[in-house]
């Protein structure tokens, strides 16, 4: 059974389409490719399970397609690896009718958003996410961009997608890292906005690590759910939307320090999600036993919870550099409950600091 979710955004709406072997739905696809030139962007990893599948959906509903193998990994999420697509899409002579198909995880997605959102000043884009992470997380939303030695996701643009096309049977294939990885994102969203939802993990997280059909289609359902109304309702992160990087400022910090592809980002954003949640209980806006509620679903999930060793300068560095910051001043978004988050604007730089010194 396929579940359609609209993000609403006027003319720039999109569906969310997610269910079983979605990758050979031929009428899925045609509305945005039949008559076009798709080139698919993938990976090396990606590529051989599913980029043959792709490209005779794509050719059974209209499209001419040519495929965009990058290497895998953070660590080639960079302007090198960007411009390989530019050189396929100018050697293949493709106008700004084209279509550009993310098939892969973040990365990818990443990579292929930004290529669509700047080659001939703008062509249009589909994510076909295949990691957990992508499919609940990264492919909605259309923030796209690339890394800086100095920083993660510092370039980039906002350029949301025609559509999005989850087929959980990719999830199949993925490493169990990668898996429980995607499962942080999840638990992101019953922490920030949904403590029914928070509860509802506790009560299945063994479910999902196995991963129960019946639990892992809710789960990505109403994680989609969730941040479709919060990018509906701040499409440019102005707001609201900033919720949505509960834990990410801690974590980027942890990717950025120990290089980026060290730690998986969704191991990065759990530790971070913990660090934050311990941080709100230090400040007294959290009561220490949720905080315990959140770092014991981490743990049940398999995903990590203590940081790697960073000094407190380091730490205070990179998370200076955070694109939430204004004014110099660290920007976090903090917890007051299981299911309520806040956009604290002026953390306590002193508290932080110490609190990062015994982290």
């Amino acid at each position: 059974m396929t579940a359609t979710i609209h993000v609403e955004l006027a003319e720039r709406s999109y569906p969310v389409h997610i269910g079983e072997s979605l990758l050979g739905e031929a009428a899925i696809f045609a509305p945005h490719v039949a008559g076009r030139t798709c080139a698919i962007v993938t990976n090396e990893t990606v590529a051989p399970l599913y980029a043959g599948a792709l490209e005779s959906t794509l050719a059974a509903a209209g499209a001419r397609t040519l495929r965009v193998v990058l290497p895998d990994g953070e660590a080639h999420k960079t302007w090198e690896t960007l411009n390989r697509i530019f050189d396929a899409l100018l050697a293949a002579n493709a106008d700004r009718g084209s279509v550009l198909v993310a098939l892969g995880g973040g990365v990818v997605g990443d990579l292929a958003g930004f290529a669509a959102a700047t080659y001939q000043r703008g062509i249009a884009h589909l994510q076909v996410p295949t990691t957990l992470l992508a499919q609940v997380d990264s492919s909605v939303g259309g923030k796209t961009a690339i890394n800086h030695p100095l920083g993660k996701n510092m370039i980039g643009a906002f350029h949301q997608p025609a559509a999005v096309v989850a087929d959980t049977l990719t999830l199949a294939t993925l490493p169990e890292a990668e898996y429980a990885a995607g499962l942080a994102e999840v638990v992101k969203y019953g922490a920030i906005d949904d403590a029914a939802f928070f509860d509802w993990l506790e009560t299945h997280a063994e479910s999902l690590v196995r991963r129960d059909p019946a639990a892992l289609a809710h789960a990505i359902r109403r994680s989609c759910e969730i941040k479709a109304k919060i990018v509906a309702a701040d499409e440019r992160e102005s707001g609201v939307r900033a919720l949505l990087n509960f834990g990410h400022t801690f974590g980027h910090a942890i990717e950025s320090a120990t290089g980026y592809g060290s730690w998986l980002h969704g191991q990065a954003v759990a530790t971070g999600m913990a660090l934050a949640a311990q941080f709100s209980a230090r400040l007294g806006r959290l009561a220490p036993g949720e905080a315990q509620r959140l770092i014991g679903l981490l743990r049940r999930l398999r995903l990590p919870v203590e940081p790697p060793r960073i000094a407190p300068d380091v730490w205070l560095d990179f998370m200076g550099r955070d694109k939430k910051n204004t004014g110099g001043r660290i920007t976090l978004v903090l917890l007051d409950g299981l299911g309520t988050a806040r956009v604290v604007k002026d953390a306590p730089a002193g508290a932080l600091a110490e609190f990062l010194g015994a982290s």
